[in-house]
């Protein structure tokens, strides 16, 4: 039982990292756009125009060259913030990275959670035999008591 509620708070906090969603931008429509930080209703119906006139963006290059306002400065802050364009952020960009981070967190969190749960085992094991002890301990007072009263 302890041991399923560690794993769920520890998948929970791994899970925390994933806060916010990815987007990509060649299936978002108006509203989910708007959602990325950094993006408004003007640049997202820029983002949606042109991909209406040319197609899909077939890369950040791409994306970046097409779209009006969206430079290499513009396009790292939006990848950071969960834009991904055929479902890829901006290399070089700390959201690449942030994704290799939580990947080693969520792993990390489930490898120290297990100990955690085995010191628990332990300790449960150790009250177990105190309590085994004590009642041993009731059990030979009162047989004292017994022989005593018997005497």
């Amino acid at each position: 039982m302890f041991r399923k509620l560690l794993l769920a708070v520890a998948t929970l906090v791994a899970t925390m990292g994933f806060a916010f969603a990815q987007v990509d931008v060649n299936k978002a429509d108006q509203a989910a756009l708007d959602s990325v930080k950094g993006i408004g209703p003007k640049t997202s119906k820029a983002i949606l125009d042109e991909r209406k006139k040319g197609g899909d963006f077939k890369d950040w290059a791409d994306f970046e060259k097409r779209v009006k306002g969206i430079g290499d400065k513009n396009a790292a802050k939006l990848s950071e913030s969960g834009l991904t364009v055929n479902g890829q952020s901006k290399p070089g960009t700390s959201a690449s990275a942030a994704k290799d981070k939580q990947k080693a967190a969520a792993a990390k969190d489930t490898k120290e959670a297990q100990p955690t749960a085995d010191a628990g085992k332990k300790e449960s094991k150790a009250a177990d035999a105190k309590s085994a002890d004590r009642s041993t301990k009731a059990s030979d007072a009162k047989d004292a008591k017994k022989d005593k009263a018997s005497k």
